[in-house]
């Protein structure tokens, strides 16, 4: 269970060449968990600009919540039917014809490896 006030940090891996994965990272502590619902402002530069404490102009940001769930839990917590609704509204397949193309893609790389 969580044991203090512990703040997630969204991280990128990176290398001396640069970012060495799009698919970010939180960093759990050891007594944490996983989040299961993220919270993350969207900012977007209006076109627009004010004036800042010293006068010089400064564009106005727009800021946009949008709420990130884990799909874990999701599935843990809903009927499959629900669960694929939700996947559809997302635009990924229901999960007996995604768990179905993970198959054919496993059976595929294995035929493969077994080639070689």
């Amino acid at each position: 269970m969580p044991t203090s006030n512990w703040i997630p940090e969204i991280m990128y891996e990176e290398t001396d060449e640069g970012l060495s994965s799009n698919i970010p990272f939180i960093m759990v502590p050891k007594n944490e968990v996983m989040p299961k619902v993220v919270f993350i402002f969207e900012s977007r530069e209006t076109g627009e600009l004010e004036p800042n404490e010293d006068g010089d102009p400064v564009p106005i940001m727009e800021m946009d919540l949008h709420q990130y769930a884990d799909m874990a839990i999701l599935k843990e917590g809903l009927s499959l039917e629900d669960y694929d609704n939700v996947r559809r509204v997302l635009g990924l397949q229901p999960m007996r014809q995604a768990v179905s193309a993970g198959r054919a893609i496993t059976d595929n790389i294995r035929k493969k490896i077994e080639n070689k």
